[in-house]
This record gives structure tokens, C-alpha cells and sequence, in this order.
């Protein structure tokens, strides 16, 4: 088993056609990761997938996480984060199953906080242009007016505000309150930047060029984009009245 001081946390629902793939890109860098998939009862058998690959193959590198239902990305990745902080690792990385997000793009994320001193690196598909590939043109400009509207309200200087291709210092998430998170979708994207943000931790946007997958079914929903677009106003009247944990030396 190879050693690692990163974990790479990858929610699925009904991801049969890329868990393998993805998995094999990750463990195929030269840079070492470990990965933890929760899977929300996919009834497609994606966590049958993994167990498979744990038993032949990839053993106490590869973790799986299942639960009952589809309970959320949110509860998800604070589960996944939870698991973490319960072992060593100093590195904690979000990433989508489907390849939107590049697996040789790791390494450039892990590099910003372990090298470069910052304590959350942001995939960015806005930080030096527009850099999706293959989305409908109205769910990019959604997206891009999306993280425009949270920068507006809430002050925020990050271009990709919903970015879901982040790492994260083990001390920051030691540091926010998970347990105090609100929000599921998009939003708690959002909420998670915006609470490393207004504690004060450090944070760099790499970019990234975002591909639309290629196989299987977006789970994007309407009621997302809702939570996200009113969930920022409440982050914006936390920013003013909530007191954020301090960063412990």
C-alpha cells in the first residue's frame, strides 16, 4: 500500500460508466493520493464497483463510504471531511467522478497549499477567462453570473465561488464549525469558501479548464441554483453578525 498525506473525496450517484476510470487516473499519477467515494445508494452497483477494486486491487488506498440515500453533496463531503480528520491526512481534496474535473489538475492543487503556503486552492474555471468545455452556453453564463452575483453581495474576491475542485489544509477544516454548514448544493460550495474566507485563512484560485462529462447524467437541478442564489444573502447577514472561529497557531 502506497503512503499518503492527501485524500481525494468523490461523491457518486449512479456513476458506473467513470468510477473505475477515475479511480484508475488518480492512483495512476506520480504524485501518491489516497481516495474516499461516498456513495449515495447508487442503484446502478457504483459502490459495488469500488468494493471490487478495494479488494483486488487497491486495497487501504481506496475507501468507500455508503449510505442509504441521496442525502445531499453537502452532508456528503462533510462526512467525507469528518472521515478524514479521523486520520492523518493533511491534504483534503473535493472532486467530481465524471472527469469534469482534470485528475492531472491534483497535483497543481496540492502544490499551492503544500509549496506555495495557501491554506484552500480553488479550481477555477473564471480566474483567467472562461474555461469550460462542451457546457450549453446558458448553464456557463449561469454559472459565470452565478459566482459574478456572490462576489456582488457578499464581497468575496473569488471568481469561481461554486467551484466543486478544491484542496483544503487539514487546519481549515479543524477550524470551521462543519457542523454548522446549512447548505446542500451549490451553496454549500459557496459557504465553504466563504466561512475559509471571513476566519481568515489564505486562498489561491488555480486555473482549470472545466469539460463537460461524456458519460453518464448530470444531477444538476433547478432547486440548486434556488438554494445558491438565496443562500448568499444569508451568508451575506452571517458575514455581518456570526463570530467565525479564530485560527489556532
Amino acid at each position: 500500500m502506497k503512503q499518503s498525506d492527501s485524500i481525494v473525496i468523490i461523491p457518486t450517484y449512479n456513476e458506473k460508466e467513470n468510477i473505475e476510470k477515475i479511480i484508475r487516473a488518480i492512483f495512476g499519477l506520480e504524485k501518491s493520493f489516497h481516495i474516499l467515494v461516498i456513495d449515495d445508494g447508487s442503484p446502478d452497483g457504483t459502490a459495488a464497483i469500488v468494493r471490487s477494486l478495494m479488494a483486488n486491487e487497491f486495497g487501504g488506498q481506496l475507501h468507500l463510504m455508503e449510505r442509504s440515500g441521496k442525502l445531499g453533496l453537502g452532508t456528503a463531503y462533510i462526512a467525507g471531511f469528518k472521515w478524514a480528520l479521523e486520520r492523518d491526512y493533511e491534504y483534503i481534496f473535493e472532486m467530481d467522478a465524471d472527469f469534469s474535473h482534470d485528475p492531472n489538475d491534483l497535483p497543481r492543487l496540492y502544490a499551492a497549499c503544500k509549496d506555495e503556503g495557501y491554506d484552500v486552492a480553488i479550481g477555477s474555471r473564471y480566474v483567467s477567462g472562461v474555461n469550460v468545455v462542451n457546457w450549453p452556453i446558458g448553464r456557463v453564463l449561469m454559472s459565470y453570473f452565478a459566482s459574478k452575483y456572490v462576489r456582488l453581495v457578499t464581497g468575496f474576491n473569488v471568481h469561481d465561488t461554486t467551484a466543486g475542485f478544491k484542496c483544503y489544509k487539514r487546519r481549515v477544516l479543524q477550524t470551521i464549525e462543519l457542523d454548522k454548514i446549512r447548505f446542500k448544493g451549490y451553496a454549500f460550495q459557496i459557504e465553504m469558501k466563504y466561512t475559509a474566507y471571513k476566519i481568515g485563512f489564505k486562498i489561491k484560485e488555480v486555473s482549470v479548464i472545466f469539460v463537460n462529462r461524456q458519460e453518464g447524467v448530470s444531477k444538476m437541478s433547478g432547486g440548486i441554483f434556488g438554494e445558491a442564489f438565496f443562500g448568499v444573502m444569508k451568508l451575506r447577514w452571517d458575514g455581518w453578525t456570526r463570530r467565525y472561529p479564530k485560527i489556532e497557531n
